[in-house]
């Protein structure tokens, strides 16, 4: 009998390949052998920490043998095509969920497994928790006696659709978010009790999105599954977590936690009238107290590598190649479709389109003057909308060919080029003036920083100069300053100080400036930078990682006490200033710190939004000392338990910069720019509190 391992390839190397490479390697008898995507800097990335091949298309990986099955990991409208392409090349297919956009495309997928006689399944990876193993045999047990109620719960912030990125496909149409988070709830009531019959579906809490496009936030469905009453909720407002499947019996009641892998079970009990209520929550306070220390048991000797997210795709990678799959056939992912497709048909707005064709950059039909880079985030956004007002034509760099600029898109053209792409960007900046760079990367180690975002700011700079763009402005971070030392009050004049031992975003920041610097004062660059504040107001998102460390929508632990004042600034005003700077003589080679007047601690802005708004977060100091040690901790098991050795240590003096301690001195760009941001308090937090944008109401 072979002993060799199944050889497991990746189709999409983004957010949630790293999960499936994590429970891949956790799995006995399987090796991870291939990545494919279209990105080459992400494969590349990719294949490099697995130490496995990168291929940049399907075909070319089915046609080097290079695996015997494939995870299917790219977004939903390319499932279909992918999985039977796979199919048809002689590889078993696991599909991420939603396995495709209907149940008649979930059968053809199926069909086309059945003619080639390879195996397809649905990766519905919370039917894997070990909690939900559980809770199947508990019930097939009968321990909750006759079931007569299933209330199954998805309510979860859904940070997209407050700041963004709105190009991804789930913020494409308003159906798209249930056909994306749907198959979570849908799953665990098709796994426990068969098809649903639909009754009833009500939406609302729209959330608008710039552009003026509504989504829906909320979505309440009624369902029948035999003689049993099935609820399903799901919601995505700023709210806390709350995700489980209770299970209403005729002998108790079950609470499955699905995000913390909890179950806590209810029970009637034969205590005397007077005791039985106490009796009846002390079992509830030992379940509670139970699960809580296997969970923290699990989390210590793991070092955390077994999250409940971990869990679920380590319980699916198992079933799956343990010989225990039948909760993630691709029959059951038919009947889950089914119900999504059957809650759509009774929705007011139309089924999902066909998956549009791919994005073709298409550049001429406006003649813009200005670039912006990074356009889809929260302050390029705001500076697209200003730039438009102020009378511009603007082209929009961006990973895709969908931006929230429909209301305006006889002014912006988005233009889908890759930043690893010099030449692409060379030739998107024909015919452009003014080139803005609001571009950073998410990265978690120097290399990939050097890489990924200095790599593509000096490649920016690159273009521009080829190009023969009048301006580059580069933003920048106030972050890359030295600001643990009350006394100090910082200037454009205030040197970075020592950089090497600072957070990996500061870091790297401060090195684009350097090495954009460089190319001005020897190659003529014509740069200005600006370093924003902690940006407020417009559409930005509550959860703002300048003020704190957050944990949930309701709770935050401040960078320190929370008493010294902040360099807030609002967004509309860091716009007024970046495109002043766009015409400014003079200012070539210069820097701005973008700062607004100096007015709120971290605990007025949360007064204020309590006294406003009527929402009382939860805030707590932060001892910074306390933090550092901790995190030098962490960086010790990362480095010698983990084995990651490019894992970074910051110093005191850097935990001790994000509580903003210093003073700003906002003189130069007042004074160079003519800029005048808002002074007055109580019209700053007209402008840096709104409801809808904060908490998605």
């Amino acid at each position: 009998m072979s002993t060799s391992p199944t050889r497991i390839g990746l189709i999409g190397a983004g957010y949630i390949a790293s999960w499936h490479a994590d429970a891949l390697r956790a799995t006995p008898g399987v090796k991870i052998t291939a990545v494919c995507d279209r990105s080459q800097g992400a494969v590349e990335a990719s294949a490099g920490a697995l130490g496995c091949r990168a291929f940049a298309s399907v075909a070319d990986l089915i046609a080097a043998k290079a695996c015997d099955a494939v995870h299917v990991l790219t977004p939903p409208d390319t499932h279909k095509a992918i999985a039977i392409h796979c199919l048809e090349g002689g590889l078993d297919v696991l599909v991420e969920k939603p396995v495709a956009l209907s149940a008649d495309e979930t059968r053809e997928i199926a069909e086309a497994a059945a003619r080639s006689g390879r195996q397809v399944h649905a990766g519905h990876n919370f039917l894997g928790l070990p909690s939900y193993t559980r809770l199947k045999r508990a019930l097939a047990e009968g321990r909750f006696g006759r079931i007569s109620e299933a209330q199954i719960d998805w309510c979860l912030p859904l940070a997209p659709l407050r700041s963004g990125p709105y190009g991804l496909w789930l913020m494409r149409a308003p159906q798209n978010l249930l056909l994306e988070l749907g198959p979570h709830p849908f799953s665990f009531a098709v796994d426990l009790f068969g098809a649903l019959d639909i009754l009833s579906v009500v939406t609302g809490q729209p959330a608008i999105l710039p552009g003026g496009e509504p989504r829906d936030q909320s979505w309440r469905i009624l369902a029948r599954a035999g003689d049993i009453d099935v609820s399903l909720t799901l919601s995505m407002v700023e709210t806390i977590d709350n995700r489980c499947v209770t299970l209403r019996g005729s002998s108790g009641i079950a609470r499955l936690d699905y995000a913390a892998d909890t179950l806590v079970t209810t029970r009637d009990n034969t205590a005397e009238l007077v005791l039985n209520p106490l009796a009846k929550e002390l079992a509830q306070a030992g379940a509670h107290l139970r699960e809580g220390l296997r969970n923290a048991v699990t989390q210590a000797t793991s070092l955390n590598r077994k999250s409940p997210y971990g869990q679920s795709f380590r319980g699916m990678t198992r079933a799956l190649y343990g010989g225990d799959a039948a909760r993630f056939r691709i029959e059951p992912a038919v009947t889950v479709m089914q119900g999504i497709d059957d809650t759509l048909a009774k929705c007011t707005f139309p089924p999902a389109p066909a998956p549009a064709p791919a994005p073709v950059a298409v550049i001429g039909r406006l003649r813009p003057s200005v670039m912006v880079i990074g356009g889809t985030g929260y302050i390029g956004r705001a500076l697209t909308r200003a730039l438009v007002a102020w009378g511009h034509d603007v082209r929009v760099l961006s990973r895709g060919s969908h931006g929230p600029f429909a209301d305006i898109a006889d002014h912006v053209e988005t233009v889908p080029v890759a930043l690893s792409d010099s030449a692409g960007i060379t030739a998107a900046m024909d015919g452009i003036d003014t080139v803005y760079n609001l571009a950073k990367s998410m990265d978690t180690d120097w290399q990939a920083a050097l890489q990924n975002d200095v790599g593509t700011a000096t490649r920016i700079g690159e273009a521009a100069l080829t190009a023969g763009v009048r301006r580059l402005i580069y933003t920048g971070t106030i972050a890359s300053y030295d600001m643990s030392d009350p006394r100090a009050v910082i200037t454009e004049e205030t040197g970075f100080g020592e950089i090497g031992n600072r957070n990996l975003y500061a870091r790297s920041k401060a090195e684009c400036e350097r090495q954009l610097l460089e190319m001005h004062r020897e190659r003529g660059l014509p740069l200005v930078i600006a370093r924003p504040g902690i940006v407020v107001g417009g559409d930005g998102p509550l959860q703002h990682w300048g003020l704190g460390r957050w944990h949930g929508a309701g709770a935050v632990k401040l960078w320190g006490r929370g008493r010294n004042i902040l360099p807030f600034v609002l967004v509309n005003d860091l716009c007024d200033a970046l495109i002043v700077m766009m015409t400014r003589d003079g200012v070539e080679g210069e820097s701005f710190n973008l700062t607004g007047a100096p007015m709120l601690t971290g605990r007025d802005y949360f007064d204020a939004i309590h006294a406003r708004l009527g929402a009382r977060l939860r805030v707590t100091s932060g001892n910074l000392t306390a933090m550092w040690m901790a995190d030098a901790v962490k960086y010790a098991l990362k480095r010698h338990a983990l084995g990651r050795k490019s894992a970074l240590r910051a110093s005191l003096a850097d935990w001790r910069s994000r509580g903003h301690f210093a003073r700003f001195d906002n003189a130069k760009a007042r004074r160079g720019l003519g800029w005048q941001p808002e002074a007055d308090r109580a019209a700053f937090l007209d402008k840096a509190l709104e409801a809808r944008a904060l908490f998605g109401l």
